[in-house]
């Protein structure tokens, strides 16, 4: 977008861009997300970031009216593929976080050099990264200081602070406000009723010690419309003891740096006489309940929970593209803002995507509910939510006994597992490409699992599995072949959706993995 489109949406309080940028008003020194209420600056006094971050290091302060940190994240982030993109997905991730390694570790991950990274970064998003891991930093923190009762040190440790002290500060700077004063201000946003914004906590809930850490409710903002189509897909899926899901929520343990965690992610209530395009439409956050067992962990439990559901997308600019094939036009308006379901772990996505291949979904399931069993136990409240997803060790070890089907594709599967115990690493700073590159190589994995992969794990947006069985009842289904989905670029991964939930509809037994 240019200086005008920009000034156009904030002139226009659009909503849609939140999180996508960020307004700076010279007079004030302040900086502001483009739907804040207060009166439009003129065009002379205005400066526009990328990021809060490069705000940051302008010298402005965030608005205390609009909350600008409270946004949705950037779809750019999964758009992109760049070093930019990959760097901001590992500090979002928590990898910049006191313990974890700094700037340095996050240049070794993506090969380059400190200084080199640092260029890229600021040419990229106007700022380096220890400023992009700061802001994210104090996002969190704002987060939890506004919406629980969380003691200042567990929120400064939570949010990825080395010291109190760097809290402090770090709040103060950004918001210029003290802890105290911000978490004033959320309890007073509460009992005036009306004035928070949508991304802000209706209720002010306690934090309370859970049988294996501390347990939080969080509200997750995210842009409308939003398909909860997400929650079918995941329950259709769901691995027993690991997952238990419904079509509106969605629960799961999950394994950690730190230590490990459970999670119920739902839709929230609305009046059971609206419509689904409605309820797409007023859906505006997804509520979070979270037990971790080190809060250090927090920040990379919100991203993950992020990407699984697709949060930080931007459905108006998918579903703009797609309603454009005058075959997929009528699903479009029908099944407003559908969203890419996303995984927690590489290592899991890929086991899934390997079992998967060319058998039904509800064969796949089985499998993987055999190898859960591997799975270390998980002394939750919930017994339905008993054990943790097996680890590439605990798989490559004992798989083979529990594989069913050719003995060639039961092989594979045990030396992918191996492969990446003894080392091959798949994270959130690879992307398509560098996939390709590690994947490849091994026996049994070809183009549509790598793609696969890219699409759940990395949330890489114009993907097309070519050779897909749904994918292909789904393009017949509406009436597309594969060379017209090029026009869909670069949301194909969101048509792909479109098309495994009208192949479904044909035919409910033949889903995709």
């Amino acid at each position: 977008m240019d200086f005008e489109q920009r000034y156009r949406a904030i002139d226009a309080r659009d909503r849609r861009f939140d999180g996508q940028f960020f307004t700076a008003v010279r007079t004030t020194g302040i900086y502001c997300r483009p739907s804040c209420p207060a009166r439009t600056p003129h065009r002379e006094n205005v400066d526009f970031y990328a990021t809060s971050a490069a705000a940051h290091e302008a010298g402005y302060r965030a608005c205390k009216r609009c909350l600008p940190e409270a946004a949705p994240g950037t779809p750019e982030w999964n758009l992109r593929s760049d070093t930019a993109a990959r760097a901001m997905r590992l500090i979002m991730d928590g990898e910049m976080n006191a313990e974890r390694g700094g700037v340095e570790h996050l240049a070794q991950q993506l090969g380059y050099s400190p200084r080199q990274l640092g260029r890229i970064m600021r040419a990229e998003l106007g700022a380096g990264p220890l400023s992009l891991a700061r802001a994210a930093r104090a996002q969190t923190a704002r987060t939890l200081l506004t919406s629980t009762t969380m003691k200042f040190a567990d929120i400064a440790f939570a949010s990825g602070f080395s010291s109190i002290r760097q809290f402090n500060e770090t709040i103060q700077q950004i918001f210029d406000s003290s802890p105290t004063q911000l978490r004033e201000a959320g309890l007073k946003r509460h009992h005036l009723g009306g004035q928070a914004l949508p991304s802000e906590a209706e209720e002010f809930p306690t934090v309370r010690p859970a049988t294996n850490g501390t347990s939080l409710q969080l509200r997750l903002p995210l842009r409308p419309p939003y398909d909860p189509g997400i929650f079918s897909f995941l329950a259709a899926r769901a691995v027993d003891g690991v997952e238990l899901a419904t079509s509106s929520s969605y629960a799961r343990t999950l394994a950690l740096s730190h230590g490990n965690a459970s999670i119920l992610v739902s839709l929230p209530e609305l009046p059971r006489d609206v419509s689904e395009p409605e309820r797409a439409w007023a859906t505006d956050h997804l509520e979070l309940q979270a037990s971790v067992e080190n809060l250090k962990d927090l920040p990379s439990l919100l991203a993950r929970v992020r990407r699984v559901f697709d949060l930080d997308a931007d459905p108006i600019a998918i579903d703009t593209q797609l309603a454009r094939s005058p075959a997929l036009r009528e699903r479009v308006t029908a099944i407003p803002g559908i969203r890419l379901p996303g995984a927690v772990d590489a290592t899991e996505m890929l086991l899934r995507a390997m079992v998967g291949q060319q058998i039904t979904v509800a064969a796949a399931r089985g499998q993987l509910h055999r190898l859960a069993s591997l799975g270390t136990r998980y002394p939750g409240p919930e017994k339905a939510l008993s054990l943790l997803f097996p680890t590439a060790e605990q798989l490559a070890t004992a798989g083979a006994e529990l594989l069913r089907g050719p003995a060639k594709r039961s092989s594979s599967i045990v030396n992918a597992m191996r492969h990446l115990a003894d080392g091959l690493h798949l994270g959130v700073e690879d992307d398509p490409d560098s996939l390709r590159s590690k994947l490849l190589p091994l026996p049994g994995i070809g183009p549509w699992t790598v793609n696969y992969l890219a699409m759940r794990f990395l949330g890489a947006t114009d993907i097309h599995l070519d050779g897909d069985v749904a994918v292909r009842k789904g393009l017949e289904s509406v009436g597309l072949d594969t060379k017209q989905t090029i026009a869909l670029s670069p949301w194909r991964s969101y048509a792909t959706v479109h098309f495994w939930r009208s192949a479904a509809e044909v035919n409910p037994l033949k889903g995709k993995k």
